[in-house]
């Protein structure tokens, strides 16, 4: 984000047409995935018509803030502003997982052992407290995903994704825009080949262990979790795209990115969750 440090006040925009397009463009899409998922033949032309118009209305909303940014009417305070904007938005994130952490413990380490106590022994005697197990008569058999391969590939492409960033970073701070969008470049194929390897778990998971989300408690924390995760890693390597092709076109400068440091603060942050989930979904 360019950025005129000497300019005395804060920029406040005119009236925009997109957050009205925006709220309009995601009711349809909520309208059509509701069809959707309640069988209605309407229901996914409608939903996809309401992600698309999403996507466009987002696409010219942020290009009236990149254009304000690169005309020098942004300033130190709308940096701040940003800054404290995209710190509140990543906790809402860190809640929002912490939800989905919280479920898996309170199923595991309260729920499990609850069931497999002496007295549900009586209404339930061929329970075995495991997490994993699938009962007979209840779910159809499954087997767990362990950590090996997949797994831990897609952590030391998460882990070498962050240092490929960070040597970005530090490159254009250096003022090394070539450096910068190479290593920027790696990052995003990481990201990628991360998803890549998350697809064939997917498949692997579905028609070789039978593990699906209605495979029990294991089966949708798994998939939420993981699910949701991968979705973030989409939008993180979406956003990093959109960087490199700023950088591409000369938008920062060794001072004032902050555009490139709201996308590396969210991609650290898709990092981190990821080793929590490594560890709890695939080890323990």
């Amino acid at each position: 984000m360019s950025s005129n440090h000497a300019a005395p006040y804060y920029f406040v925009p005119g009236p925009s047409k997109w957050p009205m397009f925006a709220g309009i463009s995601l009711l349809v899409t909520m309208i059509g995935a509701s069809g959707w998922v309640n069988g209605a033949s309407w229901g996914p032309a409608v939903n996809i018509v309401g992600i698309l118009a999403t996507i466009a209305v987002l696409y010219f909303w942020f290009g009236d803030a990149i254009g304000e940014s690169e005309s020098g009417q942004y300033n130190a305070r709308i940096d701040l502003s940003y800054r404290w904007s995209m710190s509140w938005f990543i906790f809402s994130e860190v809640m929002f997982f912490a939800a989905f952490f919280g479920a898996l413990f309170y199923a595991r380490a309260i729920t499990l052992p609850w069931l497999g106590d002496l007295d549900h022994k009586v209404i339930w005697p061929d329970f075995v407290a495991q997490w994993g197990n699938s009962p007979a008569g209840t779910i159809d058999p499954y087997q767990t995903m362990g950590p090996f391969p997949i797994p831990t590939i897609n952590t030391l492409l998460l882990l070498a994704s962050g240092v490929t960033l960070t040597i970005s970073h530090h490159a254009l701070r250096a003022g090394q825009r070539g450096k910068t969008a190479f290593w920027l470049a790696a990052t995003v194929l990481l990201g990628a080949i991360f998803m890549g390897f998350q697809v064939y778990e997917y498949m692997h998971a579905y028609s070789d262990l039978n593990l699906k989300m209605t495979s029990g408690i294991y089966g949708s924390t798994f998939f939420m979790l993981t699910g949701f995760h991968g979705f973030h890693v989409t939008l993180g390597a979406i956003m990093l795209s959109v960087i490199l092709y700023r950088v591409l076109k000369g938008h920062f400068t060794a001072d004032n990115h902050f555009g490139f440091e709201g996308a590396a603060w969210y991609w650290h942050f898709v990092d981190v969750v990821w080793l929590g989930l490594y560890v709890v979904v695939y080890w323990m």
